[in-house]
């Protein structure tokens, strides 16, 4: 068999199923247990199900190759191989009554024999016992960006006064010798005077276009920080698809994409209407247990966006958010012109012409962030807003979650844009917060 052994945890085929043939020309290793632990999710109707499914049907294929007890080899030269636990694996060291003891066990039976072990998981305490007994662990880090050297959408850069002056007067301007990513935001600052400043938006690789005015405010909310100035530039161009916007509590993320959504599409009328979705922790579980009916439950997760939805529609009515503003939401509710809906029914739909915003997408994974995005039809816009560092999912952290991916992979894409968001603007108090607790 080939030199490196990968003893997978049953979590790493629920995140990825095709998890089973990515580790290149090494030997991945199922242990019993976790073939056992697949069966026990394979009728589920979520995204573990439909993981749990796929990496049983991917080793279905493989056993007509061979046999998976002797080791099945791959097209990349690899090898599959499921194996029992056997009696005394790891003595009396750990709880083999556990499931996951029983496959850390198998692991340190390898590892015991001279193999060099590699322990996959995405479970940090399942990796912290591995490591106690001396094997070699890691997370599954196929889809994984580095959040510490995440792109922002933002830089600055110092110039002298005529490059400014010549984005004010013509509104575009070329930097031969830079290098600039599709839609990032640049901060120009003069050389000896940092208050001369202009804001343009990169339309090529080395040219610069100043920020449209028609972007200055959406549903009469307007940015407070040139951050969010930004983040509307993007909200509000038609021509960009895709947006990602990053931010800790308060920095306006959620509440900016819905003004964009609403004044795109009950202003405009570039959309048939706003679609908003965020993730029911986790993903795909039932909303039942709750009183009421369907509408009733997903107000108590929609919670957050109705008080935003109340806010905007409040500014519309001279800043009162009273009950004229909440039969306004109910009207356009019922009018079907804002739908509120679980990303656990987004699955198989095909979304044209809508303006859709995907709140809390740091909680889902890379996978379940394409599926959705994939979702979009002709005209559609997508949005997805969240913070890294406030993660409710146990299997993803600030870097493997799928608001982190989507932004490091689409960076390079004319249709995407992103801004990561870094001033509180909610309250001193909410500033406080994010800061110092």
């Amino acid at each position: 068999m080939s030199d490196k052994f990968f003893v997978l945890d049953t979590n790493v085929l629920l995140h990825n199923s095709e998890a089973i043939t990515s580790f290149a020309d090494n030997t991945v290793v199922l242990p019993m247990t976790v073939i056992e632990e697949l069966d026990k999710f394979k009728k589920n109707n979520d995204e573990l199900g439909r993981n749990a499914r796929g990496a049983i049907r991917c080793l279905d294929r493989l056993r007509g190759q061979g046999s998976l007890g002797q080791g099945v080899r791959t097209g990349d030269g690899g090898v599959v191989w499921i194996t029992m636990e056997k009696e005394g694996d790891c003595g009396t060291c750990i709880d083999l009554d556990i499931p996951d003891n029983r496959i850390i066990a198998t692991a340190f039976r390898l590892f015991r024999e001279g193999k060099r072990v590699i322990f996959v998981s995405k479970d940090i305490n399942a990796r912290l016992k591995a490591d106690a007994l001396g094997i070699e662990v890691q997370d599954f880090e196929r889809e994984k960006a580095n959040f510490d050297q995440l792109y922002t959408g933002w830089r600055t850069m110092m110039v002298e006064r005529a490059v400014i002056d010549s984005l004010h007067r013509d509104r575009e301007v070329e930097l031969a010798d830079e290098s600039f990513q599709p839609n990032e935001f640049v901060l120009l600052k003069e050389v000896g005077n940092e208050r001369h400043t202009k804001v343009g938006r990169a339309v090529g690789a080395t040219r610069l276009q100043a920020l449209d005015p028609r972007y200055d405010s959406a549903f009469k909310l307007r940015p407070r920080s040139l951050e969010q100035r930004a983040a509307l530039e993007l909200l509000l161009n038609p021509d960009i698809s895709l947006v990602s916007l990053i931010g800790q509590a308060g920095t306006g993320k959620t509440l900016l994409a819905l003004a964009a959504g609403m004044a795109s599409t009950l202003k405009s009328d570039r959309y048939e209407k706003l679609l908003v979705s965020r993730p029911i922790i986790p993903l795909g579980r039932d909303i039942g247990y709750l009183p009421g009916t369907k509408d009733e439950k997903m107000k108590l997760w929609m919670q957050p966006i109705f008080d935003n939805l109340s806010y905007l529609m409040g500014l519309t009515n001279g800043g009162k958010q009273d009950a004229a503003a909440e039969l306004g939401i109910k009207r356009l509710l019922r009018e079907d012109r804002i739908e509120l809906e679980a990303l656990t029914y987004i699955r198989g739909r095909s979304i044209s012409r809508q303006y859709v915003i995907v709140d809390e997408a740091q909680n889902l994974t890379p996978h379940e962030v394409k599926t959705i995005v994939s979702r979009a039809g002709e005209g559609t816009k997508m949005i997805l807003t969240g913070d890294p560092e406030q993660i409710d999912n146990p299997y993803l952290d600030a870097s493997s979650n799928g608001l982190s991916y989507t932004v490091e992979r689409l960076k390079g894409q004319e249709a995407c844009g992103h801004i990561t968001l870094t001033r509180s603007e909610r309250s001193h108090l909410a500033s406080l917060a994010a800061e110092y607790l």
